[in-house]
């Protein structure tokens, strides 16, 4: 009996088995970069946000007063909560201004920035 060239059905599951498991790794890789992509896209708004507040702090006055303040803001049709807090440096001229923006009612921030500002910095 003469044997045909092709493959067996043994052959052809172990190959379906091999293309199925490379699919499966492929989308959960490409789930993985989706899902970075999303923490990538919600930190570099929360710096958009941290860096409005700390402008606007020091467009406020150019020597605000110490303390702690917090607000909402709604950047990108997304909530945001900030807290800022002014701070005295060693130079009594200058303040320390710490912004750091949470997304929605998050309990880590999503980004944080540090600036400072006073009467000495101003020309």
């Amino acid at each position: 009996m003469k044997r045909g060239r092709g493959f067996t059905l043994v052959e052809v599951l172990i190959a379906l088995a091999v293309v199925a498991i490379a699919l499966l790794a492929l989308t959960r890789a490409a789930n993985v970069q989706v899902q970075s992509f999303d923490g990538l896209r919600e930190r570099t708004l929360a710096g958009w946000v941290a860096a409005d507040v700390l402008t606007e702090a020091r467009l406020a006055s150019a020597f605000p007063p110490t303390g702690r303040s917090d607000g909402r803001a709604t950047f990108a049709g997304r909530d945001w909560r900030w807290e800022r807090e002014v701070k005295a440096t060693a130079d009594a001229e200058i303040r320390r201004i710490d912004v750091r923006v949470y997304a929605g009612a998050s309990k880590e921030p999503s980004a944080s920035l540090s600036g400072f500002t006073g009467t000495a910095l101003v020309p």
